[in-house]
């Protein structure tokens, strides 16, 4: 029979960490395939090059020797299609590819909602290494990208919002949302995020939709249309950014079950035997509590890939990613949060906010109304700690509790004396009128 060879498509977080956690575990054949880039990097870095603080081989985590120190191969090709009665992939080169294993590890693409002109020279995501390319090669100054203009609001748009602005090219930023991210966060925050991008030069269009971008007559974006306005902005550069979704269409022609991904269940099987998915092209069958069913977050795919390793390695595991959590940095703000704070409370479920007079630091706090079961924390400009957060959401600690021993959470305790008063303060006041 030989030794068993696993494939894995996509050399990504998700994909990379299962051949690591396989080779740790087992003598099997690994094939690594991609068309991005030949070695496994850091997409959540790809930014700070553009910033200048990182060159492009900063991002690259293991040195070009471990991949065959490790002897994982690594492949560069494109799968156009996966023939799973004769277990082998179709590459665009023409080539058959055999494998006993394989995982889906392909990741997302950026959305397009079928905007006329979206196909433009000088349009684009931010999403891979082509895309920082292409940046450098459209946005590189502000005398060759007079103006930059960024149609959604989440977060790889306020990235690149602030990558164009360390270059002091004017951006106009185009939100559908009556304010920043409102469709995930509530609004007090979603209003002091507003100001923190106002406050950065950056043109904020609340409640705005792109009607066209309109193209030159070589093919170059020259400006956008606004949809509401009828208003025709010039710019050298558009980024779209309305979120991303599963890279799954050279699976269309496959008998591998779809939705908007590819449908696992809590083993991360696929309805074809032998054959796997991780990462955000996999879509859970059951969402996993009020976790969403294609998780597109970078720890979630490494866990994916430590627990498929495990399962691949004859050592059967569940997917079980615990508390939800997540952390960004908008322009100088940093945001976590732990379990759950919906844009609007959940029935049953209550409130308590606390903003700093400074406007950039805040608390939020949902809880249960009648047990008082603390649900969830967002906080901006306040850096807290992961494992005791995650020790009150598994223990189903009372809100009453956390403000209390807020301290003992935070990162800082120095720094956060002169706050923690005030957010106890303001919290039995809140007790006393309710």
């Amino acid at each position: 029979m030989g030794q068993e060879h696993i494939v894995i498509i996509g050399n990504g977080i998700s994909g990379v960490t299962a051949a690591r956690h396989i080779r740790k575990q087992s003598q099997k054949r690994i094939t690594l395939i991609s068309s991005e880039s030949e070695h496994f990097f850091s997409r959540t870095a790809l930014m700070y090059v553009y910033m200048g603080h990182m060159k492009w081989n900063h991002l690259k985590p293991y040195e070009d020797g471990f991949w065959k120190k490790n002897r994982i191969d690594i492949k560069q090709a494109h799968v156009s299609a996966v023939d799973h009665k004769n277990k082998e992939l179709q590459l665009e080169s023409g080539e058959a590819f055999p494998y006993d294993k394989l995982v889906i590890a392909c990741g997302s693409k950026s959305n397009k909602f079928g905007w006329p002109g979206q196909d433009s020279k000088g349009v684009l995501g931010l999403y891979s290494k082509q895309d920082l390319e292409s940046l450098e090669d459209h946005a590189p100054n502000k005398e060759v990208c007079q103006r930059a203009v960024i149609v959604g609001g989440g977060l790889i748009g306020i990235e690149l919002a602030e990558m164009l602005a360390t270059r002091n090219i004017p951006v106009t930023l185009l939100v559908r949302e009556s304010h920043f991210w409102n469709n995930v966060l509530p609004s007090e925050e979603a209003k002091l995020i507003d100001r923190h991008i106002r406050e950065h030069h950056i043109d904020l269009r609340l409640e705005t939709n792109l009607e066209e971008i309109i193209a030159d007559d070589t093919g170059r974006v020259k400006a956008i249309k606004i949809k509401e306005t009828g208003e025709v902005l010039e710019c050298n550069f558009v980024g779209l950014t309305p979120g991303v979704s599963p890279n799954i269409d050279f699976l269309k022609s496959s008998d591998i079950e779809l939705n908007r991904g590819v449908l696992v269940n809590r083993k991360l099987e696929t309805s074809v035997e032998d054959i796997y998915a991780i990462g955000d092209c996999a879509e859970q069958r059951q969402p996993i509590g009020n976790r969403p069913s294609i998780e597109s977050v970078w720890y979630t795919g490494r866990m994916m890939g430590e627990t498929l390793a495990q399962t691949l390695c004859g050592n059967p595991r569940e997917y079980k990613p615990g508390q939800w959590f997540n952390s960004a940095k908008f322009f100088d703000i940093e945001y976590q949060t732990y379990g759950w704070v919906f844009s609007q409370a959940k029935e049953g479920h209550t409130d308590f906010y606390w903003e700093h007079t400074d406007g950039k630091k805040c608390i939020h706090i949902q809880y249960e109304i009648e047990s008082r079961i603390f649900k969830g924390i967002n906080t901006f400009g306040i850096r807290l700690r992961h494992e005791v957060f995650d020790r009150w959401l598994t223990e189903n600690a009372t809100v009453d509790e956390v403000i209390k021993n807020l301290k003992s959470a935070n990162f800082d305790p120095e720094f956060f004396k002169s706050y923690e008063k005030e957010i106890q303060n303001k919290f039995q006041h809140t007790l006393k009128t309710t």
